[in-house]
């Protein structure tokens, strides 16, 4: 068929995406009865030859309740009367995770309080220390 361009370097075959169109919940009159208009459209995430392993570990992270045990992510998009719009929409919400998955998470290097920065916490506690025992002190009434 085609492929589903992500980025630059990632590209998914639209042989791996598989649409299905279900009746939606929610208003629509007497259309949402008769009507598929919703789209679920499912993709393999741990099968997919078009994805780096590092991407596929990352799209399985952020997909959350929408991967499957299996490993298949499940978008379901309902938003439009139309199926074609909502076939848009779920692809569009599709790349936009495989987009956000293809980024290298910048590593964070652990860092120490400056010792400025020690002297200046312990002194606050002081501080409120003896705020605190003031007020705790009894009334005194002679």
């Amino acid at each position: 068929m085609g492929t589903v361009r992500i980025t630059d370097s990632v590209t998914l075959d639209e042989d791996e995406l598989v649409e299905r169109f279900v009746r939606a919940s929610g208003p629509g009159g007497q259309n949402v009865n008769k009507v598929s208009t919703a789209v679920e459209l499912r993709f393999d995430v741990q099968g997919s030859q078009s994805l780096p392993p590092a991407v596929r570990v990352r799209l399985a992270r952020l997909a959350g309740r929408r991967l499957t045990d299996e490993g298949v992510l499940v978008i379901r998009a309902e938003r439009f009367r139309t199926q074609e719009r909502n076939r848009e929409d779920a692809r569009a919400r599709l790349v936009e995770l495989v987009r956000e998955a293809t980024v290298v998470p910048k590593r964070r290097i652990p860092t120490k309080p400056s010792r400025a920065a020690k002297q200046k916490r312990l002194d606050n506690k002081t501080k409120r220390s003896r705020v605190k025992n003031l007020r705790s002190g009894k009334p005194d009434f002679d």
